[in-house]
């Protein structure tokens, strides 16, 4: 007898083959039947005029926080997502010292936003060993989650403070490759790593991968390909402001090494710079000159974000920005409200892919505190500006004041036109671009990337139409569990895990990103609510029904070997 039989629905199994009508018969925890079922079943599920999909699969989160007080990893579980993969950027919560817990947190706050209180009062840190850390995930989430091993983690644990001073020494390289053989065999999937100068710490100072030398990066992706089931991520400066010679070779012989595919995050496209985006892809074509693979993550939907000249965010990362950002509110009064600074303010970004975030007139205004800029919410700075009769700079600067930097700006999309969607569009076929990049779980008050699946599958359906609702799903699915070789899930099959997601075709979508004060300590973040997306199931389980969650934590914690096939990138 099945546990559920989703009857009548058009199957879109993942493979990219075309969609047809099939029901899908679930027992336990696995699929045991596709097609034209008349099975006895515990629970039928009428599925007729709805889509059946695989689970989404978001390759790149950094949920190894939020999930010790969220289970559901909201909103990503809400839009569909049933595997993420997280420890990204080299960043990790374990291995990790009683006594550094404090400073983990700290530097997680800085380099990828979350609220210090969310940290502090959201989890308790009763582990130190990878596999402690991963041990008490186990049975405890509500969809599937698998973590890299943080190289600044790694470092930290061996070298404490002198980690973010120098390079490793024999005596410590030897211990590092050692904590990685144990983190690995644990279930780590592998090393992540940052090399990027926008990743200081809470202090000001370069987090501890940074340190490392080249010699040390290609000792530890040694190790790696030395365990089953895993893969390697990294960060890199040439990742936002383009790659130079020695990042393009070093990001290839790291894969190479390793003989395992190594990601990096994210892949910008605009077609006024076709060059631009095709420098990005040389560390894939390098990599398959020594027998490795190297691929970019691209994101299918613009991630909604905000800005504040209050705090810190995307516009400290522009080159000469953050000297003003961060003076008291008086000094950076003065500095903005002199046109010469905002003309130098603007030339600094000319170039860099934080461009768009220095046109003061592309700003959207979102929640105020000042009276007097109420009227102002919702509006664009470039009409207020012109009604005003003064410059857009000018007239940002005057709300801003009056907020006292509080202001919540939202920048207008770059890139939007349909020539940018037709590069993009060309660039998702690409053996070496796969889609994601959400960053959820990170920068929490400031981007919500977590609802892509939904509004991709509304641009797929109804909107732009650039691909077939096939291929969309395809690059959601099958595509990110091959490249991290999730085994049995991705696509739905008999024998593939029940990772089931039941679409409605006419009005999946996302809502809007809102800001609320439901983190623990009555930390901000920003979140959207789904629609369509009517059930979903992780591993046989219905956990999301109606758009609600069920409560159930059917996920698992996937580890590698266990839980993934070695996909490797060359023969030996």
């Amino acid at each position: 007898m099945l546990d559920y039989l989703i009857a009548g629905g058009m199957l879109v199994d993942g493979t990219g083959a075309a969609a047809r009508r099939a029901d899908v018969g679930i027992q336990g925890e696995r699929i045991v039947a596709v097609g034209a079922l008349d099975e006895v079943s515990r629970c039928r599920i009428d599925a007729e005029g709805l889509l059946v999909t695989p689970g989404f699969v978001d390759p790149h989160t950094h949920y190894d926080a939020q999930l010790h007080w969220d289970a559901y990893a909201t909103p990503s579980s809400n839009h569909g997502v049933t595997s993420v993969i997280g420890g990204n950027c080299g960043f990790t919560l374990a291995p990790l010292r009683a006594d550094d817990a404090d400073y983990a947190r700290r530097m997680l706050a800085q380099v990828e936003g979350m609220p210090l209180a969310a940290l502090e009062q959201g989890m308790t840190v009763d582990w130190e060993s990878f596999g402690d850390f991963l041990d008490g995930l186990e049975g405890a989430t509500a969809l599937n989650a698998g973590f890299l091993v943080g190289h600044c983690a790694l470092r930290r644990y061996v070298m404490g403070p002198e980690s973010q001073e120098r390079e490793a020494r024999p005596a410590e390289l030897d211990a590092l490759r050692e904590l990685l053989h144990q983190s690995l065999a644990a279930g780590g999937l592998g090393l992540s790593t940052t090399r990027s100068p926008t990743h200081p710490d809470h202090q000001g100072n370069p987090v501890a991968s940074r340190l490392a030398a080249e010699d040390e990066v290609l000792a530890l992706c040694d190790v790696v390909g030395q365990h089953p089931g895993t893969t390697l991520e990294a960060i890199v400066a040439g990742c936002l402001n383009g790659f130079d010679a020695a990042e393009i070779e070093l990001l290839a012989q790291m894969s190479a090494r390793a003989n395992r595919p190594l990601n990096w995050n994210v892949l910008t496209v605009t077609a006024s710079d076709r060059a631009g985006a095709q420098h990005q892809l040389l560390p894939g074509a390098r990599a398959r000159e020594l027998g490795g693979r190297v691929v970019a993550l691209t994101m299918p939907t613009f991630a909604d974000n905000n800005m504040s000249f209050a705090t810190y965010c995307a516009l400290w990362l522009i080159p000469g920005w953050r000297a003003v950002l961060s003076l008291p509110d008086e000094d950076k009064t003065a500095r903005l409200r002199d046109p010469a600074v905002r003309a130098e303010l603007v030339a600094a970004a000319a170039g860099t892919v934080f461009q768009r975030f220095a046109d003061f007139g592309r700003y959207r205004i979102g929640d105020t505190v000042a009276a007097q800029n109420r009227p102002y919410e919702g509006r664009v700075v470039a009409d207020i500006a012109r009604e005003q009769g003064v410059e857009a700079g000018e007239c940002l600067t005057e709300i801003l004041v009056a907020d006292r930097f509080a202001t919540v700006l939202w920048p207008l999309p770059g890139a939007d036109s349909d020539a940018d969607w037709a590069l993009r569009r060309d660039l998702w076929a690409h053996p070496d671009v796969l889609l994601g990049g959400s960053d959820a779980g990170a920068h929490l008050d400031r981007m919500l990337g977590s609802s892509y699946p939904t509004r991709f599958l509304a641009d797929t359906l109804r909107g732009r139409r650039l691909l077939s609702v096939e291929q969309a799903v395809h690059l959601m699915t099958a595509a990110p569990a091959r490249l991290f070789g999730l085994r049995d899930r991705g696509q739905l099959s008999p024998g593939a895990f029940g990772d089931v997601v039941l679409v409605d075709p006419e009005t999946v979508d996302s809502g809007p990103a809102t800001r609320v004060h439901d983190l623990p300590g009555h930390s901000l973040r920003l979140t959207a609510r789904s629609s369509g997306i009517e059930r979903v199931f992780v591993n046989g389980v219905p956990t999301i029904e109606n758009g609600e969650p069920t409560g159930a934590t059917a996920g698992r914690v996937l580890r590698s070997g266990r839980d993934t096939d070695t996909v490797t990138t060359q023969r030996r």
